[in-house]
């Protein structure tokens, strides 16, 4: 498939494809800082908010409440220099010993290579690491950066591309994301990923679309209601990739694929079979 075709159903999906419809609203509205308030900027009347890491400090924010499902998303546009070991996230994750966490991990390098790692844990169980090279430069604009959970599966997003699929796969003894979860973003460093050339700091990273499209869990529980049909994510439809979706999903794995936990060992786990 072109790039040209990628990006046109890339459009079709994002029009027809999600259940988001999240008002655009001021970052306040449903976020708080998680720390580095030094580091952080809110702009065009908290339509967008930029955070920043140098030698002293990264930073971060988090939302006010946990959700239970949901079709969550940010606009992101990320540093523009020489970002080897730093890294720029947006990701679900719960507060429990065990804890539950669906990432959208931006890998910096030189010039503006990315990788796009994603992750999932579950009970505390990581490891399940995949990496996509993207197919646009992420540092000239937003684009949107985009997952759906409900009880069927997860499935990560790319300007309206899905490029991965975590289905739910507890009949088989995998776990899945049960715990009720806040959405958080950040930028740090990480000497895993590379020694940082400080002499480009800081390094800033901007997001935007802070409405959210999930259903709130009341003292941090997941109620019945949050897998109900009433919100739009929950019904058949988005329990699985359309015949369309599927095809770009296949299309990005076979062209973008830079890395994937399900073939690195002697045998893969038992869900990536039903998630390819």
């Amino acid at each position: 498939m072109t790039s040209s075709l990628l990006f046109l159903f890339a459009f079709l999906i994002a029009t027809v494809g999600h259940a988001s419809c999240a008002p655009d609203v001021p970052w306040s509205q449903n976020y708080v800082l998680l720390y580095g308030q030094d580091h952080t900027q809110l702009l065009n009347q908290e339509k967008e908010i930029q955070i920043s890491l140098d030698q002293v400090s990264g930073s971060g924010f988090k939302s006010l409440k946990a959700y239970g499902s949901g079709f969550f998303g940010m606009r992101m546009k990320l540093p523009n220099k020489d970002t080897t070991g730093i890294i720029t996230t947006f990701y679900l994750r719960s507060y429990t010993n065990n804890h539950d966490e669906l990432d959208f991990e931006f890998l910096g390098g030189k010039g503006h290579n990315y990788l796009l790692q994603t992750n999932v844990f579950t009970n505390g169980q990581g490891g399940r690491e995949q990496r996509i090279s993207l197919w646009f430069d992420p540092t000239e604009d937003f684009h949107d950066y985009q997952l759906i959970w409900n009880q069927h599966q997860v499935v990560w997003f790319v300007d309206g591309t899905p490029i991965r699929v975590f289905k739910n796969n507890q009949n088989i003894g995998v776990s899945y994301p049960v715990q009720a979860m806040q959405i958080e973003a950040s930028i740090w460093n990480a000497t895993w990923a590379g020694e940082p050339n400080w002499s480009q700091a800081p390094f800033q990273a901007h997001y935007q679309g802070f409405g959210i499209d999930g259903c709130p869990a009341q003292l941090n529980t997941i109620s019945s209601e949050c897998s109900s049909p009433t919100f739009e994510w929950n019904v058949e439809k988005y329990w699985k990739l359309d015949p369309q979706q599927q095809m770009t999903y296949e299309d990005v794995r076979n062209k973008h694929m830079m890395y994937d936990y399900c073939i690195i060992g002697p045998k893969a786990p038992p869900e990536c079979q039903s998630n390819h």
